[in-house]
């Protein structure tokens, strides 16, 4: 049998350093819930399917009776895919609301209390692992825009900074997903509470109808909405069509703004999810 020696005991009790742990530690988690979407493929199908069946919905039945300009349908199918890009990011906070509160309901969330682990990590691998899921949906959702004709009109530059703001977006609301699901109950909860607020995001945002075309009142709302913001700065980058501007600063500016409503979000979240993983149930 053998024995500890005293350098075998001060490695095991050396303290582990705060940043390399928290990455180790966060690869870990991220690696489990990727491990669980291959055993369970059918998660992946349906979050794949749904933002496919938008875009083939509102490109061939839709898209002859919404005016973008001049083009035609052709022109309203360039203006929808970057507006579905969005609108795909932005549900991508259900699915971790639904899973975060899975894992705390069944216990999950008190095991990995109990290991010497960082607090931030378990929310940091979820929300990484949430990341790469979208990032896979976003470039299917990119490929069948180009099957109905959408195309990218600028460089590869801006094509890459667009494709980077909505990772980044992606990235910031799946945080918010986190707070939101250590927060509900149980599951059929979560799965409300995941979606209930983003409709009105969604849909009272300039992704299907620019905003000139709403009634006034409702256009100072459309034209700071994020999701609005995410939709127009992606449609300067690709270089689709934008009609009807103004001149106010979300019209302006909407590429920074996308920016700095993603900092904004992961500023104000990413440290209420952690003290909320930290706090439930005690």
């Amino acid at each position: 049998m053998s024995t500890l020696t005293t350098d075998s005991i001060k490695e095991a009790t050396a303290p582990r350093p705060r940043f390399g742990w928290l990455i180790t530690d966060s690869i870990a988690v991220s690696r489990r819930h990727l491990l669980k979407i291959t055993r369970v493929p059918e998660s992946l199908f349906f979050a794949l399917i749904q933002p496919v069946m938008f875009v083939l919905l509102f490109a061939f039945v839709f898209g002859g009776a919404i005016d973008v300009g001049p083009g035609g349908a052709q022109a309203y199918r360039e203006y929808l895919i970057p507006g579905i890009l969005a609108q795909t990011v932005m549900f991508a906070v259900a699915g971790i609301t639904v899973g975060i509160t899975e894992d705390a309901s069944k216990g999950i969330m008190d095991r990995f209390r109990s290991l010497p682990m960082r607090p931030g990590a378990v929310l940091t691998g979820h929300t990484l692992a949430s990341l790469l899921q979208n990032i896979l949906v976003i470039a299917i959702l990119s490929i069948t825009g180009l099957a109905v004709g959408w195309r990218i009109n600028n460089g590869f530059s801006d094509a890459a900074l667009a494709y980077f703001m909505f990772a980044s977006f992606a990235y910031a609301i799946t945080w918010v997903g986190a707070w939101i699901g250590l927060h509900m109950p149980n599951s059929e909860v979560a799965g409300t509470a995941g979606l209930a607020w983003i409709f009105p995001f969604t849909f009272a945002s300039n992704i299907f109808t620019p905003v000139a075309t709403m009634p006034e009142w409702l256009q100072p709302f459309v034209l700071w909405n994020p999701v609005s913001c995410l939709a127009l700065a992606a449609r300067q980058l690709f270089g689709n069509p934008t009609p009807l501007l103004g001149d106010s600063f979300p019209e302006r500016y909407p590429v920074e703004l996308s920016f700095a409503y993603c900092f904004l979000l992961l500023a104000i979240f990413a440290p209420l999810a952690v003290r909320a993983f930290k706090t439930r149930n005690k």
